[in-house]
Order: C-alpha cells, then sequence, then structure tokens
C-alpha cells in the first residue's frame, strides 16, 4: 500500500482493550460530497484484548486474511498506551508508514454538553474528563487513548464521537428522572448510550426496511453492555440506559435497573461504602452475579448450571419487558432489530425473547432463518412485527464522523 494514500483511524477502548480500525480515504474524498462511494473504506481492524493481564492481540484485513496474532508478556502490554504503540507498529509493519490525518474514538458519555462530534483540544478533553464520574468504567479509557494518540502523532487531528449524541433531542418526558425539576436543569437526566450503534442501524434501516426506516422500531444492542433504543422514523424517542450505563438490562458484569432504596439499604445497613457500591454494579452483578460462572452469554447457554439458565431466563425476560416498554414509548411497534455480540449471534437468545413477546404482540419467527448465521430478517412474512438482525458498526460511524470534520476544516 502505498505510503501517500491519507487514512483514519477509528478507536474504541474498552476497560481492558482496544479495537482499531484502519480506513482508507478514497481519491478525492477531501472535497466530494459525502456518499457511499466517497465515504472512507475499510482496510483493517485490530484489537488488544485484556491490556495489563495476559494481553492478546490481533489484526486482519477487510477481508478477514489474519496478519498478527501474538500474546506478549505482559510487562510489553502494560497499559493502553503500550497497546495503542503496539498495533501502530503492527499497522506499519503490514502497510509501511501511514499518512494518518485524523484519529476518531468513541466517548460513551457527553453529557448535554455535545450534541454532535468535535475535534478534541484541551478545553474538549477537560470536558471528557469531568464526566468520568458518569462513566468510570469508560471514561477513564478513553483519556488514556486521547493521550496516546497526542504523545503517537501529537498533530494529528482528534475527533471525539459520543454515544449520548443520539439521544439528545428525545421528548422532555423521556429524559425526566423523577427527581425534583430542578436537578433536571442542572443537567441531571436520561441520557441514553450505545448511540453510535443506534445512528448506524438507523442509517441502515432505508435499505434494509424502508416500512421500519419511517416506522416504530425498538433496537435490541445485546452484547456485554445491552440496551434498547426506540426509533421513530429513525431518531430516538426511547432508551432503556438512564443517566449512566448501569439503567436498563442486566448486562455482563453490569446490574441494570435497581430500586434506589435498595442502594440505599446496602449503604446503611449492610455498611457498602461507594467503592464497594461501584464494584458491585459495575463488575460483579449480570449475569456473572446471577450465574457465579461467566458474563459470557455462550458460556451460559452451553452450561448445565441452574443458576447459568436462571441467568439466562433473567436476561431474556429483562428484555422482553424492556421491549413492551419501548412499544409503549412508540404507541405501537412495527419492527424488532437484534444487534451487537449477543443480538447477532445467540439465536436462542433471540427465539425466547420473541416468543415471550408473542403473547401480547402479533409477531411470527421464522425458525430456521433465525439459526442461520447471516443477518436478515428472521420474522416470518405474515408477522405483522417485522424482526431482523443487523451487524452493527460503530467504527464506521466514527470514521465517517471524523472524515466529515476533517472535510470541514
Amino acid at each position: 500500500m502505498a505510503a501517500s494514500q491519507s487514512h483514519i483511524i477509528a478507536l474504541n477502548a474498552g476497560s481492558s482493550s482496544i479495537k482499531l480500525s484502519l480506513y482508507r480515504l478514497r481519491a478525492g474524498s477531501d472535497a466530494a460530497p459525502e456518499s457511499e462511494s466517497t465515504a472512507p473504506e475499510l482496510v483493517a481492524h485490530a484489537q488488544v484484548e485484556e491490556i495489563g493481564e495476559s494481553s492478546h492481540l490481533t489484526a486482519e484485513l477487510a477481508d478477514g486474511t489474519r496478519f498478527l496474532d501474538e500474546t506478549p508478556g505482559d510487562d510489553e502490554i502494560a497499559d493502553h498506551d503500550h497497546a495503542y504503540a503496539r498495533l501502530r507498529e503492527a499497522l506499519d509493519d503490514q502497510f509501511g508508514e501511514l499518512e494518518l490525518v485524523a484519529v476518531g474514538h468513541r466517548i460513551v458519555h457527553g453529557g448535554d454538553l455535545f450534541p454532535a462530534p468535535v475535534a478534541i483540544d484541551n478545553d474538549v478533553r477537560d470536558k471528557i474528563a469531568a464526566l468520568s464520574p458518569m462513566a468510570p468504567l469508560h471514561q477513564p479509557h478513553h483519556l488514556e487513548d486521547i493521550d496516546a494518540v497526542s504523545r503517537f502523532a501529537p498533530e494529528t487531528l482528534q475527533v471525539a464521537c459520543f454515544d449520548t449524541s443520539f439521544h439528545l433531542d428525545m421528548p422532555r418526558v423521556a429524559q425526566l428522572t423523577g427527581l425534583p425539576y430542578a436537578f433536571f436543569e442542572r443537567g441531571i437526566r436520561r441520557f441514553g448510550f450505545h448511540g453510535l450503534s443506534y445512528e448506524y442501524i438507523a442509517g441502515r434501516l432505508p435499505e434494509i426496511d424502508p416500512r421500519l426506516a419511517e416506522g416504530r422500531t425498538v433496537v435490541a444492542h445485546l452484547g456485554n453492555g445491552a440496551s434498547l433504543c426506540a426509533l421513530q422514523a429513525g431518531s430516538s424517542i426511547d432508551t432503556s440506559m438512564s443517566f449512566t450505563a448501569l439503567d436498563g438490562l442486566p448486562m455482563g458484569t453490569r446490574s441494570g435497573a435497581l430500586d434506589p432504596g435498595l442502594l440505599l439499604y446496602l449503604e446503611q445497613q449492610l455498611g457498602y461504602s461507594n467503592e464497594d457500591l461501584q464494584s458491585l454494579l459495575y463488575h460483579d452483578a449480570g449475569l456473572i452475579g446471577i450465574s457465579g460462572i461467566s458474563s459470557d452469554m455462550q458460556t451460559l447457554l452451553e452450561s448445565d448450571s441452574p443458576r447459568a439458565r436462571l441467568a439466562v431466563d433473567f436476561f431474556v425476560y429483562r428484555v422482553a419487558q424492556e421491549v413492551g416498554r419501548m412499544a409503549v414509548s412508540l404507541g405501537g411497534l412495527d419492527g424488532l432489530v437484534f444487534t451487537a455480540g449477543i443480538g447477532e449471534h445467540s439465536a436462542p437468545v433471540r427465539q425466547a425473547v420473541v416468543e415471550r413477546l408473542a403473547g401480547f404482540l402479533p409477531v411470527t419467527l421464522d425458525d430456521d432463518a433465525n439459526r442461520g448465521t447471516e443477518p436478515g430478517r428472521i420474522s416470518t412474512p405474515e408477522s405483522a412485527v417485522t424482526v431482523h438482525v443487523v451487524a452493527t458498526d460503530e467504527e464506521a460511524m466514527i470514521a465517517r464522523h471524523t472524515w466529515r470534520l476533517w472535510q470541514s476544516r
């Protein structure tokens, strides 16, 4: 690959991982209007998992050809800074020295400060840092990646793309928390997350199912982090997460919705400190807390443990409940879309959710389609509520937003 070609990197940082996608800018795309033919072209994916422990690095070309698979010593990938440097080294080894024009970052929490992606400067970085208490599992690691890129390429444009932005225009009634209105005026409100994923799905619906693109659709982003979004003609009008990414559905290690009085009880009667509560709610609850085995859905489905079965049943129960709530927010339901790791790959979970919904919604699953391995429609032709599996691509949204900002400079 010629070094003169310009590239964009999309970064998606987790607590112990970095996902990196490399995109090539097409010839003339610096001035061309946006279209599928001018949008950045995916070149490669790379990621580091278990940073600081038994780190594992993998990378593959857009066609799936793997060019990196290694497990270095723990001291080699001690933090996100080292992880990013090693991924960049792997890309340079594969493609030659890259001309990098911009790096886009997924940022989980933007509060009400960022209705759209922004170029990162010191002021933006400080505001992202100030929101860390609202996303302690994610925000500090986003900052580590921003700083790593700054050290690696200080003159490169960096762009922050916020998961909260997609939901900021929800109806006010959906933004309220139930606390006195003075808190809402101070910015304490329901935000919602996974916005880059929902934005991508909303953008795909016109080609997949035009009726749903203009109608009432619930998107189920089900992965280690999980939430639902109610789309009305492609816009978010409600979502299951709230002020933080703890609310709503039970997740791999997060609790989901809880009675706030329970937290008071844990603190006042059982002596839980703030640190104890944070660890419990973010790391020790959800699927792993109920099962006592794993936070991984596939592991639980394959287990014969009664508690593993209970954890799966609770997850399905809550997903179906929240779909019902989103349908009320929409005033009815035309379609349901499953996406993300569990949503895209777990046929038993999809089947169990739809079976619960079928008792009060006109929805029927096509069993053969549901058990298939490819995305697509999985409801029968007669089903009034259409059900689809759609692969999400948050990195593609990050790349497109970053490209637009780079074009506008």
